[in-house]
């Protein structure tokens, strides 16, 4: 019987602490310019924060628009694909993030439901770093593209 008890509770144990492992992409990540590559007009994002929020994760971004004034966003959502509204940016009103495995998200980034960005977070496989590749259109209909490289905090 304790045999049987203590193989119950060490696989409670497990399950719980499998369902609250946290993923890769939380915390806060600044980002390196110098292992980035970006062109002219891509937004540079100079710090962005993973959060939760209940049941959902809180993005926190901050960083230059193209013309060097300050940004500030706010995304609150799941990593499902769906699209949840953004605050404060004005290149996007909603964002979907979809967890494709533990080290990688697709992103896309839609105004009034046309979409403006897509692109992919790859997180390295330590954990220390992560690149986000976007491509799309920015508020003047130019092509942008770039990699934007990230140290974790």
């Amino acid at each position: 019987m304790n045999v049987r008890k203590t193989a119950l509770t060490v696989a409670v144990l497990l399950m719980g602490s499998m369902c609250f492992a946290q993923s890769p992409s939380m915390g806060t990540w600044k980002l390196n310019e110098a292992k980035s590559k970006l062109t002219a007009g891509f937004p540079k994002n100079t710090t962005v924060t993973y959060e939760a929020d209940g049941d959902n994760i809180k993005a926190t971004v901050d960083g230059v628009d193209p013309n060097g004034k300050p940004t500030h966003s706010v995304w609150i959502g799941k990593f499902d694909g769906k699209d949840y509204p953004v605050m404060g940016d004005p290149t996007s009103d909603t964002r979907a993030l979809k967890q494709i495995d533990a080290h990688n998200l697709e992103l896309t980034n839609k105004k009034a439901g046309k979409v403006t960005i897509t692109g992919k977070i790859v997180i390295a496989a330590d954990g220390k770093s992560r690149t986000l590749t976007a491509s799309g259109t920015d508020s003047m209909g130019m092509k942008v593209e770039g990699m934007s490289f990230y140290d974790k905090q």
